[in-house]
């Protein structure tokens, strides 16, 4: 990794404001439903806590838009953090002003704060450089662990860094970025990418970028549909971007010009409406029924799909197979985790939906790297600069 790491710093006695990515699901009663991405963070936490550092936590939660709302506030994240830190986590009601300042220059070695949620403040999405200084000011050094929101230039992930330095990645970071480097890097071969998800669209940049460097690409759901009409291929009531048609041939084209196996689904899982109690049935890719839609890849892609998986080296996988929140159109999503986690190549999975895919089949702890950050994942697979990380310090 080309930036500096929270192992290249002493944070003895230093105060350290670290952005920790705490936007957790919360149910109504504002108790956390679930605390991985907090858990995520607790490596960098205690790796400065330990080493004497006083630590400054900050975090958005949900969307507030840019006024305080109580249904968002982090305190919940702080009796949270205290509890699986065995150790107490004070929190400061806002995240500048007066309060925040004498919590964070009141901090002994090895104590931990958090702030209240950057996001009811306006200025922290637009990046206001007085707001960026007003946060620097309540610390020495800069740690970001964020990986999440590293795709915003936001006061607390890019302005800040302009106030504070050395600015180095917390140990999440340093693995996404080794992770994701690597996969976009210098890959081991055969490299296989996997994009699924609805739109051709969502992921145009993603499939340029991968098919610099994967010898094969498997496309899966609705998307595959789009290329498949771009084919010629009649494919009834199934999701098409019919003005992503011509983009759709381009991809195919530069695929045969670089001699990239692009495979497109043989058969499919095909309902007439989006159901769970629709009457689902299998049928190849030349005979879908006018009145009928794909909603899963079928059995002889998953087949297909599962023996190129096991022969890659590196597999980066973004976006679903079909529509795997109804379960009879689950199996190929499914079917396609565990063919990835079965297999001994480095694999490396993003996208908030294929990450619940590989959580509801079981597997993750048989993938080499899931990415905590979403969007910020498949910007940078798509090789685009990540605000968040270019403001680090180089090494």
């Amino acid at each position: 990794m080309s930036k500096l790491s929270v192992r290249d710093l002493n944070p003895k006695g230093k105060r350290v404001f670290m952005r920790v990515d705490f936007n957790v699901p919360m149910n109504d009663a504002g108790e956390i439903t679930d605390d991985t991405r907090i858990q995520a963070s607790l490596p960098t936490i205690q790796y400065i806590l330990e080493r004497g550092g006083r630590l400054i936590l900050a975090s958005h939660l949900g969307r507030p838009k840019g006024k305080p709302k109580p249904k968002m506030s982090l305190k919940p994240a702080a009796t949270r953090l205290a509890q699986v830190l065995g150790k107490p986590v004070a929190f400061a009601a806002d995240c500048v002003g007066p309060e925040a300042e004498g919590a964070a220059k009141g901090l002994k070695d090895g104590e931990v704060l958090l702030l209240e949620n950057l996001r009811f403040h306006p200025e922290e999405e637009k990046n206001v450089p007085e707001f960026s200084q007003q946060l620097a000011a309540l610390a020495e050094v800069y740690v970001d662990d964020a990986f999440g929101s590293a795709h915003r230039a936001h006061s607390s992930t890019e302005g800040i860094t302009h106030y504070l330095s050395p600015c180095a990645a917390g140990l999440l970071m340093e693995k996404e970025l080794e992770y994701l480097g690597k996969a976009v890097g210098n890959p081991a071969r055969p490299y296989l990418a996997i994009v699924g998800g609805a739109k051709v669209s969502d992921k145009i940049e993603l499939l340029q970028n991968l098919m610099k460097f994967a010898d094969s690409v498997l496309i899966g759901g609705a998307m595959a549909y789009t290329f498949l009409k771009a084919q010629g291929v009649e494919v009834g009531k199934s999701r098409v971007e019919e003005d992503k048609l011509d983009l759709a041939r381009d991809l195919l084209q530069f695929a045969e010009r670089r001699s990239i196996a692009f495979l497109l689904p043989e058969d499919h899982v095909v309902a007439e409406k989006l159901d769970a109690n629709a009457a689902a049935e299998v049928v190849g890719t030349r005979s879908i029924p006018a009145n009928r839609m794909g909603l899963d890849i079928g059995p002889a892609t998953r087949a297909a799909y599962a023996a190129l998986i096991a022969k890659a080296k590196t597999i980066v996988w973004n976006g679903p197979m079909g529509v795997f929140e109804i379960s009879q159109f689950a199996e190929g999503t499914m079917a396609i985790a565990r063919a990835v986690a079965g297999s001994s190549a480095v694999s490396v999975v993003g996208g908030g939906d294929s990450v619940a895919a590989v959580k509801r089949a079981g597997v993750e702890a048989k993938i080499s790297h899931i990415s905590t950050g979403g969007g910020a994942s498949l910007e940078f697979l798509s090789g685009l600069t990540l605000p968040g990380v270019a403001a680090l310090t180089e090494k």
